[in-house]
């Protein structure tokens, strides 16, 4: 059984404040490099990255994308 291609990249957007969050959630949203509201990045999909989306989710806009 094949297993499928991921992308390259993950676009990341912060679209919720982290404000009022555990310390760890915010140090996290620091860590992926973001600042500012509706600041986007372009960070590799790595299991890593993942971790920490999946720990941010809930503040985040996430979109795979190649390049």
């Amino acid at each position: 059984m094949a297993k499928a291609k991921l992308k390259k990249h993950l676009k990341l957007t912060l679209v919720r404040s982290a404000n009022g969050s555990k310390p760890d959630i915010k140090a996290t949203v620091v860590a992926l490099g973001l600042r500012k509201l509706r600041q986007t990045v372009l960070k590799p999909n790595t299991p890593a990255m993942r971790g920490m989306v999946k720990k941010t989710i809930h503040l985040l806009e996430v979109e795979e994308v190649d390049g």
